[in-house]
Protein backbone atom coordinates (compact mmCIF):
# COMPACT_ATOMS: atom_id res chain seq x y z
CA UNK A 1 0.00 0.00 0.00
CA UNK A 2 1.22 3.35 -0.97
CA UNK A 3 -0.69 6.65 -0.07
CA UNK A 4 -1.06 10.26 0.58
CA UNK A 5 -2.60 11.69 3.50
CA UNK A 6 -3.97 14.79 2.94
CA UNK A 7 -5.22 17.34 4.72
CA UNK A 8 -4.88 20.47 7.09
CA UNK A 9 -3.43 20.77 10.42
CA UNK A 10 -5.27 19.29 13.15
CA UNK A 11 -7.07 17.00 10.88
CA UNK A 12 -5.51 13.85 12.94
CA UNK A 13 -3.41 12.74 9.62
CA UNK A 14 -0.98 11.33 12.43
CA UNK A 15 -3.20 9.44 14.54
CA UNK A 16 -4.58 7.78 11.48
CA UNK A 17 -1.04 6.85 9.77
CA UNK A 18 0.26 5.52 12.80
CA UNK A 19 -3.08 2.81 12.81
CA UNK A 20 -2.56 2.12 8.78
CA UNK A 21 1.47 1.67 9.87
CA UNK A 22 0.23 -1.35 12.43
CA UNK A 23 -2.12 -2.64 10.78
CA UNK A 24 -0.56 -3.10 7.19
CA UNK A 25 3.00 -3.60 8.39
CA UNK A 26 4.06 0.05 6.46
CA UNK A 27 6.19 2.65 7.22
CA UNK A 28 5.12 7.08 7.61
CA UNK A 29 7.52 8.88 5.93
CA UNK A 30 7.64 12.19 7.38
CA UNK A 31 9.96 14.44 5.12
CA UNK A 32 11.17 16.39 8.50
CA UNK A 33 12.73 12.92 9.54
CA UNK A 34 13.78 12.38 6.19
CA UNK A 35 15.72 15.82 6.24
CA UNK A 36 17.25 15.15 9.62
CA UNK A 37 18.25 11.39 9.35
CA UNK A 38 19.60 12.71 6.04
CA UNK A 39 21.35 15.03 7.72
CA UNK A 40 22.64 12.61 10.84
CA UNK A 41 23.81 9.67 8.20
CA UNK A 42 26.28 12.51 6.27
CA UNK A 43 24.80 11.36 2.95
CA UNK A 44 25.76 13.37 0.04
CA UNK A 45 22.10 14.75 0.22
CA UNK A 46 22.24 14.86 3.39
CA UNK A 47 25.29 17.60 3.56
CA UNK A 48 23.32 19.42 0.84
CA UNK A 49 20.53 19.92 3.29
CA UNK A 50 22.65 20.59 6.32
CA UNK A 51 23.72 23.38 4.64
CA UNK A 52 20.50 25.01 3.63
CA UNK A 53 18.83 24.51 7.22
CA UNK A 54 21.65 26.34 8.91
CA UNK A 55 21.18 28.94 7.00
CA UNK A 56 17.73 29.07 7.42
CA UNK A 57 16.36 28.57 3.87
CA UNK A 58 13.93 25.89 2.92
CA UNK A 59 14.83 22.91 0.91
CA UNK A 60 14.50 22.92 -2.53
CA UNK A 61 11.92 20.28 -4.03
CA UNK A 62 15.18 18.16 -6.04
CA UNK A 63 16.92 17.79 -2.68
CA UNK A 64 13.53 17.11 -1.08
CA UNK A 65 12.34 14.91 -3.92
CA UNK A 66 15.87 13.26 -3.91
CA UNK A 67 15.62 12.51 -0.19
CA UNK A 68 11.71 10.82 -0.39
CA UNK A 69 13.63 8.64 -3.79
CA UNK A 70 16.29 7.10 -1.39
CA UNK A 71 14.34 6.72 1.64
CA UNK A 72 11.25 4.21 -0.16
CA UNK A 73 14.17 2.12 -1.43
CA UNK A 74 15.14 0.97 2.08
CA UNK A 75 13.89 -2.72 2.99
CA UNK A 76 11.29 -1.53 6.13
CA UNK A 77 9.25 0.20 2.73
CA UNK A 78 9.13 -2.40 0.84
CA UNK A 79 5.82 -3.68 1.80
CA UNK A 80 4.44 0.32 1.53
CA UNK A 81 4.21 3.41 2.57
CA UNK A 82 2.26 6.63 4.07
CA UNK A 83 3.82 10.13 2.59
CA UNK A 84 2.90 12.70 5.47
CA UNK A 85 3.91 15.94 5.03
CA UNK A 86 5.12 15.43 1.01
CA UNK A 87 4.01 16.84 -1.46
CA UNK A 88 3.04 20.37 -0.31
CA UNK A 89 2.67 21.96 -4.01
CA UNK A 90 2.17 20.47 -7.26
CA UNK A 91 5.57 20.87 -8.63
CA UNK A 92 6.21 18.40 -6.04
CA UNK A 93 3.37 15.93 -6.77
CA UNK A 94 4.44 16.43 -10.15
CA UNK A 95 7.54 15.70 -9.31
CA UNK A 96 6.72 12.65 -7.33
CA UNK A 97 5.37 10.85 -10.08
CA UNK A 98 7.96 11.27 -12.38
CA UNK A 99 10.06 9.36 -8.99
CA UNK A 100 8.05 6.83 -9.07
CA UNK A 101 7.74 6.30 -12.87
CA UNK A 102 11.67 5.96 -12.76
CA UNK A 103 11.37 3.25 -9.89
CA UNK A 104 8.70 1.09 -11.44
CA UNK A 105 6.23 2.17 -8.72
CA UNK A 106 2.62 3.62 -8.10
CA UNK A 107 0.32 5.29 -5.56
CA UNK A 108 -2.22 3.29 -5.12
CA UNK A 109 -4.65 6.40 -3.49
CA UNK A 110 -4.28 9.73 -2.08
CA UNK A 111 -6.79 10.53 1.23
CA UNK A 112 -7.95 13.56 1.99
CA UNK A 113 -9.23 14.35 5.58
CA UNK A 114 -11.94 16.92 4.97
CA UNK A 115 -12.10 18.94 8.29
CA UNK A 116 -14.25 21.96 9.42
CA UNK A 117 -11.54 24.98 10.06
CA UNK A 118 -14.12 26.72 12.69
CA UNK A 119 -14.15 23.59 14.50
CA UNK A 120 -10.56 22.60 14.29
CA UNK A 121 -10.06 26.11 16.14
CA UNK A 122 -12.62 25.56 19.03
CA UNK A 123 -10.93 22.34 19.72
CA UNK A 124 -7.83 24.23 20.16
CA UNK A 125 -9.12 26.70 22.24
CA UNK A 126 -10.85 24.41 24.60
CA UNK A 127 -7.57 22.41 24.78
CA UNK A 128 -5.36 25.32 25.84
CA UNK A 129 -7.92 26.32 28.63
CA UNK A 130 -8.36 22.27 29.75
CA UNK A 131 -4.01 22.22 30.17
CA UNK A 132 -3.87 25.36 31.73
CA UNK A 133 -6.92 24.91 34.32
CA UNK A 134 -4.71 22.20 34.77
CA UNK A 135 -1.42 23.56 35.40
CA UNK A 136 0.56 21.82 31.84
CA UNK A 137 2.53 23.09 30.19
CA UNK A 138 1.35 24.28 26.39
CA UNK A 139 3.20 22.98 23.33
CA UNK A 140 3.72 25.45 20.61
CA UNK A 141 1.18 23.98 18.19
CA UNK A 142 -1.48 24.40 20.82
CA UNK A 143 -2.02 28.09 20.15
CA UNK A 144 -5.05 29.35 18.32
CA UNK A 145 -2.85 32.18 16.61
CA UNK A 146 -0.51 29.80 15.01
CA UNK A 147 -3.25 27.42 13.92
CA UNK A 148 -4.68 30.21 12.02
CA UNK A 149 -1.08 30.92 10.10
CA UNK A 150 -0.72 27.26 9.34
CA UNK A 151 -4.31 27.40 8.22
CA UNK A 152 -4.18 29.64 6.10
CA UNK A 153 -0.20 28.63 4.63
CA UNK A 154 -2.06 24.57 3.93
CA UNK A 155 -5.12 26.67 1.83
CA UNK A 156 -2.41 28.96 -0.21
CA UNK A 157 0.01 25.86 -1.02
CA UNK A 158 -1.55 22.26 -0.37
CA UNK A 159 -4.69 22.36 -0.78
CA UNK A 160 -4.30 23.35 -4.60
CA UNK A 161 -3.07 19.23 -4.59
CA UNK A 162 -6.32 18.21 -3.91
CA UNK A 163 -7.86 19.17 -7.04
CA UNK A 164 -4.68 17.73 -9.23
CA UNK A 165 -5.21 14.80 -7.72
CA UNK A 166 -8.79 14.53 -8.51
CA UNK A 167 -8.11 15.19 -11.79
CA UNK A 168 -6.26 12.11 -11.91
CA UNK A 169 -8.97 10.06 -10.44
CA UNK A 170 -7.25 9.48 -7.37
CA UNK A 171 -8.63 11.38 -4.98
CA UNK A 172 -10.98 9.69 -2.04
CA UNK A 173 -12.23 12.43 0.87
CA UNK A 174 -12.99 10.92 4.52
CA UNK A 175 -15.15 13.00 6.78
CA UNK A 176 -12.18 13.75 9.29
CA UNK A 177 -14.78 15.32 11.82
CA UNK A 178 -16.04 11.78 12.60
CA UNK A 179 -14.98 9.69 15.39
CA UNK A 180 -11.57 8.39 15.12
CA UNK A 181 -12.95 4.75 14.81
CA UNK A 182 -15.05 5.64 12.52
CA UNK A 183 -12.17 7.35 10.09
CA UNK A 184 -10.00 4.39 10.20
CA UNK A 185 -12.55 2.25 8.83
CA UNK A 186 -13.48 4.85 6.19
CA UNK A 187 -10.08 4.60 5.12
CA UNK A 188 -9.58 1.16 5.61
CA UNK A 189 -12.80 0.60 3.64
CA UNK A 190 -11.25 2.92 0.67
CA UNK A 191 -8.37 -0.45 0.06
CA UNK A 192 -9.90 -2.78 1.53
CA UNK A 193 -9.76 -5.72 -1.53
CA UNK A 194 -13.25 -7.93 -2.02
CA UNK A 195 -12.60 -11.14 -1.02
CA UNK A 196 -12.74 -14.05 -2.95
CA UNK A 197 -15.61 -17.10 -2.30
CA UNK A 198 -13.87 -20.62 -2.09
CA UNK A 199 -14.18 -22.43 -4.68
CA UNK A 200 -15.20 -19.49 -6.96
CA UNK A 201 -12.28 -19.89 -8.95
CA UNK A 202 -12.78 -23.39 -9.25
CA UNK A 203 -16.51 -23.14 -10.81
CA UNK A 204 -15.59 -20.05 -12.90
CA UNK A 205 -13.34 -22.30 -14.75
CA UNK A 206 -15.42 -24.99 -14.85
CA UNK A 207 -18.09 -22.60 -16.23
CA UNK A 208 -15.20 -21.69 -19.25
CA UNK A 209 -14.78 -25.19 -20.06
CA UNK A 210 -18.44 -26.54 -20.46
CA UNK A 211 -18.71 -22.89 -22.08
CA UNK A 212 -15.94 -23.64 -24.79
CA UNK A 213 -17.30 -27.55 -25.25
CA UNK A 214 -20.73 -25.91 -26.32
CA UNK A 215 -19.41 -22.97 -28.16
CA UNK A 216 -18.64 -25.16 -31.60
CA UNK A 217 -22.30 -26.69 -31.84
CA UNK A 218 -24.11 -22.92 -30.63
CA UNK A 219 -21.95 -21.61 -33.55
CA UNK A 220 -22.77 -24.87 -36.06
CA UNK A 221 -26.86 -24.21 -35.62
CA UNK A 222 -26.36 -20.64 -35.54
CA UNK A 223 -25.08 -20.47 -38.80
CA UNK A 224 -27.29 -23.16 -40.26
CA UNK A 225 -30.29 -20.57 -40.36
CA UNK A 226 -28.05 -18.09 -42.04
CA UNK A 227 -27.21 -20.04 -44.57
CA UNK A 228 -30.94 -20.92 -45.38
CA UNK A 229 -32.17 -17.66 -45.41
CA UNK A 230 -29.10 -16.33 -48.23
CA UNK A 231 -29.90 -19.78 -50.34
CA UNK A 232 -33.74 -18.82 -50.14
CA UNK A 233 -32.94 -15.10 -51.02
CA UNK A 234 -30.77 -16.54 -54.32
CA UNK A 235 -33.70 -18.47 -55.63
CA UNK A 236 -36.21 -16.02 -54.67
CA UNK A 237 -33.88 -13.59 -56.81
CA UNK A 238 -33.67 -15.50 -59.85
CA UNK A 239 -36.93 -16.46 -60.23
CA UNK A 240 -37.88 -12.76 -60.09
CA UNK A 241 -35.09 -12.44 -63.14
CA UNK A 242 -37.01 -14.75 -65.31
CA UNK A 243 -39.91 -13.68 -64.92
CA UNK A 244 -40.65 -11.34 -67.11
CA UNK A 245 -42.27 -7.67 -66.22
CA UNK A 246 -45.02 -6.34 -68.14
CA UNK A 247 -42.99 -3.55 -69.32
CA UNK A 248 -40.48 -5.97 -70.72
CA UNK A 249 -42.99 -7.94 -72.37
CA UNK A 250 -44.56 -5.21 -74.12
CA UNK A 251 -41.11 -4.07 -75.95
CA UNK A 252 -40.28 -7.76 -76.13
CA UNK A 253 -43.96 -7.83 -78.73
CA UNK A 254 -43.31 -4.43 -80.06
CA UNK A 255 -39.54 -5.83 -81.23
CA UNK A 256 -41.01 -8.59 -82.40
CA UNK A 257 -43.76 -6.71 -84.65
CA UNK A 258 -41.23 -4.63 -86.38
CA UNK A 259 -38.85 -7.22 -87.14
CA UNK A 260 -41.61 -8.61 -90.15
CA UNK A 261 -41.82 -4.87 -91.60
CA UNK A 262 -37.95 -4.69 -91.83
CA UNK A 263 -37.84 -7.75 -93.73
CA UNK A 264 -40.68 -7.33 -96.29
CA UNK A 265 -38.79 -3.31 -96.72
CA UNK A 266 -35.39 -5.37 -97.91
CA UNK A 267 -36.67 -7.08 -100.91
CA UNK A 268 -38.47 -3.33 -102.24
CA UNK A 269 -35.07 -2.21 -102.06
CA UNK A 270 -33.57 -5.05 -103.66
CA UNK A 271 -36.39 -4.56 -106.65
CA UNK A 272 -35.82 -0.92 -107.00
CA UNK A 273 -31.94 -1.44 -107.52
CA UNK A 274 -32.43 -4.35 -109.89
CA UNK A 275 -33.87 -3.25 -112.82
CA UNK A 276 -30.79 -0.17 -112.55
CA UNK A 277 -28.38 -2.51 -113.72
CA UNK A 278 -29.97 -3.73 -117.18
CA UNK A 279 -30.69 -0.29 -118.16
CA UNK A 280 -26.76 0.53 -117.16
CA UNK A 281 -25.51 -2.47 -119.51
CA UNK A 282 -28.17 -1.29 -121.89
CA UNK A 283 -26.21 2.22 -121.70
CA UNK A 284 -23.22 0.78 -122.23
CA UNK A 285 -23.99 -1.89 -125.14
CA UNK A 286 -25.02 1.30 -126.76
CA UNK A 287 -22.03 3.73 -126.05
CA UNK A 288 -20.20 0.58 -127.76
CA UNK A 289 -22.28 0.41 -130.72
CA UNK A 290 -21.72 4.22 -131.39
CA UNK A 291 -17.81 3.63 -130.94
Amino acid sequence: MRLILLGPPGAGKGTQAQRLVAKHGIVQLSTGDMLRAAVKAGTPVGTKVKDIMDRGDLCPDELVVAIVGDRIEEPDARNGFILDGFPRTVAQAEALERLLNEKHMELDGVVELKVDENALLRRIENRVAEMTARGEPLRRDDNPEVLKTRLEAYRRQTAPLTHYYQDKGMLRVVDGMAPIDEVTAAIDGIFAKPATPVGGAATKAATVRKTQKKSPRTATSARTPVKAKTAAKKTAKKAKKAQPTPRKAAKAKAKSARRPAKAAARPQKVAKKSPRKPAKKAARRKGGQRR
